[in-house]
């Protein structure tokens, strides 16, 4: 993968770029946004001109960090674009059995052990750690230095919080918060919050 699009010149965006760039130093990167506004990103120009996506060849993952919005955007474009293979970053390590859906992003030093699977368009952030058998929905974010446990599953659209932690074989939810340094120790449901040590619901 010589080429990337990515759609949304967010600052999400641009670690998107140095990651893509670190794997493939010589790479192409193109921006898109919808809004005007917005003239460069890391130096580079942004095309405004969505209409037209069916007509480029390569491949694109979606540069908005929000889950409901990153969800939005790929439901808006799915017909229209060839979304990429993951963007690993050079020094994340992404085990070969691991199972990994299109558009889905891995920042530096990021780990995914063995028979993880992970959805489609899901964020894993710099320093964070999915463990051996995690389960993760598409449109998840595992924020910076989160740790993941084994035989954890989380359902579409989660966002666990910077550094937060989650023991073996629990369960979350579909778009649930698990705020920032969060110790989840039991099951979360669908649309909860959680924050503390341990994890309560708010």
């Amino acid at each position: 993968m010589s080429r990337l699009n990515i759609y949304g010149a967010s600052g999400h965006a641009k670690v998107i770029t140095e990651s893509f760039l670190s794997s493939y130093p010589n790479g192409i990167v193109n921006f898109w946004d919808d809004d005007v506004n917005k003239k460069t990103c890391l130096n580079y120009s942004i095309n405004h001109n969505t209409s037209n996506l069916d007509i480029i060849q390569s491949e694109f993952v979606i540069g908005v960090g929000d889950n409901k919005i990153r969800k939005k955007v790929a439901v808006k474009i799915s017909d229209k674009v060839v979304f990429s293979k993951a963007v690993i970053h050079k020094s994340s390590i992404v085990s070969v059995s691991a199972n990994i859906g299109v558009g889905t992003v891995f920042f530096a030093n990021s780990v995914v052990n063995a028979n993880a699977i992970i959805g489609k368009h899901s964020i894993v952030n710099s320093a964070a750690v999915v463990e051996h058998d995690c389960i993760l929905g598409d449109f998840v974010h595992i924020s910076p230095g989160a740790l993941l446990a084994g035989n954890v599953t989380i359902d579409e659209g989660t966002q666990i919080g910077i550094g937060a932690k989650v023991i073996q074989g629990i369960n979350i939810g579909k778009w649930c918060k698990i705020g920032a340094g969060a110790v989840v120790i039991h099951d979360v449901p669908d649309g909860a919050t959680v924050v503390g040590v341990p994890a309560k619901i708010i």
